[in-house]
């Protein structure tokens, strides 16, 4: 599945379904970026069933901005519309993998029991 690029429009709506979404943090002018790009794209294609999202942050300063994205690139992972990882940094192929079977092995029951008990 190629990549979905995401915008104030359809960010809630693709990031709030059940389910698995990473989402790449970029600008065409970041280096880094750019050289992270052909990595996330080859993952994508691996994992058909997670969601690989992209947001220009030069495009989308509202959603780089309500995420706080100060460097990028930036990889955020969301599960079943719950933010579960996010980090600054491109990560070379193998470290993409792992966080992908990370995230798939999360027990989402403990990680939201977990989450309402930071909220008290």
């Amino acid at each position: 599945m190629a990549t979905v690029e995401l915008t104030t429009a359809n960010f809630d709506e693709v990031t709030g379904r059940d389910g698995i979404v990473l989402v790449d943090f970029w600008a065409s002018w970041c280096g880094p970026c750019l050289k992270f790009a052909p990595t996330y794209e080859r993952s994508s294609e691996k994992h058909q069933d997670i969601v690989f999202g992209k947001v220009d942050t030069e495009a989308q300063q509202e959603i780089a901005a309500k995420f706080d994205i100060r460097s990028i690139p930036t990889i955020m992972a969301v599960r079943d519309g719950v933010i579960v990882f996010a980090q600054p940094g491109a990560l070379p192929e193998s470290a993409l993998e792992s966080l992908i079977e990370q995230v798939q092995a999360l027990d989402m029951n403990d990680v939201r029991q977990q989450l309402a008990g930071h909220q008290h």
